[in-house]
């Protein structure tokens, strides 16, 4: 009975990655990358709907991570860097997976993420078309087949290498980023000194990162091309407790203000036998995904182990230097240390797709309505278009005139909206609950009389009229609601 209702529940996870993955082709979200030649695993394109909603997700970060903040600033750094940079940090010689292969079935993959078992235990696999049992030797097996008969671990760097200029050597070896922490850190004093900065301050960076993963799952929840949103906030050595639970907290409610289901999230304080080299202390905010609780964002005290590493590797000073503190090797006033780090990293890739995962829903079929819907409940300030502008009859040129100039109105005010009037309304209403569409102006035979239009709120399908001068600003104060 209990592998009744675990299968039950796999499928019913598929199920629904499988409709999020449909959504995003058939609404133009997400395509799988180079599509007409097969497709490149790992690899997706943003299509027209995708790349608004990627935008708005990162713009809101930005918002609140920078522009509402007097004490972090922004930087957009080279996703090329020396070779020296990913030495010192340890990425060359420890930025790695545990890769395993199966002698069974030939499947490559990570032996920290494969399914447990107990050593010792007899585990029942299938072998050239023959049910086997065998041992296990390790506390895992196969992914694909079951199967405990497996290579030996082996180390797996996932940083992608190439060269730089027009002679491949040993001097021109260079990689792809795997993360955007490396330049804030190389580039501490760097902003430090020319925006005349006092600690606690933070350095905020959106960008792509690479990393040559092992195994790929779940969409683009791990993929070998990504973009993060990271920030380092660099504080006095004895505030980085303190901050830590600060960040966390507010990288929590951060996910919740934007619509996010809270029962959905949780702060996951990490296990002293978890936690990375460099760090004091750390939290996963993770989300409850189909296939479970996984990680969205990490929130950690790198403490001042960057900062030492790159001034021990690079022979430069990354010292700051406080005026009002005394230095107690001296007694005299000023002292010069390296401040801590508290690391705010999430996945702009990764919240895309929680957001699509938390807003997708199903409405059955009513007494009111007798077919159901499909409405993504983005919260407005991330819905890829925030109104649609349709003409009730597509023949009647004076609703389509009218129809345009509304949507003119809303560009003006830099307001994404869209202009349909192709079928039925019914069907374009569909359309645009699919889409994650907040508002929906409608045109009709009344507007040419009072200058008034229907707005239609997707979440209730509650319609009003509303005069089309003041439109605008009525969409507006919705979306800051």
């Amino acid at each position: 009975m209990g592998n009744k209702k675990k299968k039950s529940r796999i499928d019913e996870e598929h199920g629904l990655m499988q409709k999020i993955v449909a959504l995003c082709k058939r609404r133009g979200f997400i395509f799988q990358s180079s599509e007409i030649y097969g497709g490149l695993k790992s690899a997706y394109d943003y299509g027209p709907l995708g790349v608004e909603l990627k935008r708005n997700v990162m713009n809101e970060w930005w918002r609140s991570m920078v522009h509402e903040r007097e004490d972090v600033v922004g930087l957009d750094a080279s996703i090329m860097m020396s070779s020296e940079v990913w030495k010192a940090s340890g990425h060359l010689s420890g930025f790695s997976d545990p890769l395993v292969d199966c002698k069974i079935c030939k499947a490559r993959f990570r032996a920290d993420k494969a399914p447990k078992v107990e050593v010792g235990t007899e585990v029942t696999f299938r072998q050239q078309g023959k049910t086997v049992k065998q041992k296990a030797e390790r506390d895992y097996v196969c992914p694909e087949c079951g199967s405990p008969v497996l290579s030996e671990e082996r180390a797996f760097n996932l940083m992608f290498k190439t060269s730089i200029g027009p002679v491949e050597s040993d001097d021109s070896v260079v990689y792809l980023r795997p993360e955007t922490a490396q330049a804030m850190f190389v580039n501490f004093l760097n902003v430090q000194q020319t925006y005349r900065l006092r600690l606690p301050f933070g350095i905020a960076q959106q960008g792509k990162s690479f990393r040559n993963e092992i195994t790929v799952e779940h969409f683009i929840f791990r993929s070998c091309e990504f973009e993060q949103m990271e920030m380092e906030f660099f504080c006095e050595p004895d505030q980085g407790e303190k901050w830590l639970e600060y960040w966390k907290n507010e990288r929590f409610n951060w996910y919740v203000e934007l619509g996010c289901k809270k029962e959905n999230l949780r702060a996951r304080p990490h296990e002293p036998d978890e936690l990375a080299h460099y760090a004091a202390g750390c939290y996963d905010i993770e989300y409850q995904y189909p296939w479970g609780w996984d990680e969205l964002e990490g929130v950690a005290n790198r403490t001042d182990y960057d900062l030492a590493k790159h001034q021990e590797a690079s022979g430069k000073k990354l010292t700051y230097f406080d005026p009002l503190k005394t230095n107690p090797q001296t007694g005299k006033q000023g002292l010069h240390y390296l401040p801590y780090v508290i690391e705010p990293a999430a996945g702009a890739t990764r919240s895309v797709l929680m957001f699509l995962l938390d807003a997708y829903d199903e409405e059955p079929p009513s007494e009111s309505r007798k077919e159901g819907r499909v409405v993504l409940r983005l919260h407005p300030r991330l819905a890829p278009i925030k109104v649609a502008v349709l003409p009730l009859v597509k023949k009647d040129a004076g609703l389509t005139e009218k129809a345009r100039q509304i949507v003119k109105q809303f560009w003006k005010n830099s307001i994404n909206a869209f202009y349909d009037e192709k079928d039925a309304i019914g069907r374009r209403y569909a359309r645009q609950d699919e889409a994650g569409t907040p508002f929906c102006l409608t045109v009709d035979g009344q507007t040419k009389e009072d200058d008034t239009v229907t707005i239609r709120y997707r979440d209730d399908m509650r319609q009003e009229r509303i005069d089309v001068a003041t439109a605008v600003q009525t969409v507006v104060d919705k979306i800051r609601e």
